[in-house]
Formats: structure tokens, sequence, C-alpha cells
């Protein structure tokens, strides 16, 4: 499964962007799907998960209402909305696959290249 993220860019401190992360899986429905964060100097972290059925799994309370994480099976795509965005959301965005249940920084069969999202005070 190759993953494919863009959207990233610079964006004024209270912005928004939309990331994108294409799948070539042909079985794209069956797979939970996954995006995370690295900053300078920090460890990879969870942002938020969408299950195979939908269900949404936040892995950071701090983004919950910024943040919207969605699917479209016609497009073999997930997004994450970005909203009302911070410095401290400076960081490369990644995004991830798992069958059965949602990727973890420790649990992923699949990666996608990142895209790199930079937030100016």
């Amino acid at each position: 499964v190759q993953l494919q993220a863009s959207g990233g860019g610079l964006v004024q401190t209270g912005g928004s962007l939309r990331l994108s992360c294409a799948s070539s899986a042909r079985t794209f429905s069956t797979y939970s799907m996954g995006w995370f964060r690295q900053a300078p100097g920090k460890e990879r972290e969870g942002v938020q998960c969408v299950s195979s059925k939908g269900g949404i799994t936040y892995f950071a309370a701090a983004e919950k209402g910024r943040f919207t994480i969605s699917r479209d099976a016609d497009k073999n795509t997930v997004y994450l909305q970005m909203n009302s965005l911070k410095p401290e959301d400076t960081a490369v965005y990644y995004c991830a696959a798992e069958l059965n249940f949602c990727p973890t920084v420790r649990r992923t069969s699949y990666w996608g290249r990142g895209t790199q999202v930079t937030v100016s005070s």
C-alpha cells in the first residue's frame, strides 16, 4: 500500500489547511487511517484516526475542536482539516494505514511520506 500525503504549506496563526492522503490500496475501505505529526526535536505523535467503519479516535485532545479527520471511499483518500492553526502545530504530518485497528506510532503497517506544515506567528 502506498500513501501520498499533500496539502501542507506555510500559513499564519489562525489560518486553515486541509491535508490529503491518497491510498493505493484496492481495499481502502478495510483500512483504518491515521494522521500523525512530528515537530523538530520531538517524537512522532498521533493526531486522529478514522476507522474502516468511520469511527474517530482522538489521540490528542488539544486538537479535537480544531482538527477534523474524514475519509472519501470513492477517492481512496483521507483528509485532515486543520483550523485555527497555532505555531505549535508546526510539524511534518504523516498519514498511516492499518488493517483492523487504528495505526499507532509503534504499530503501523504503512506510512506515507510527510508533508510539512509551518504556522507562522
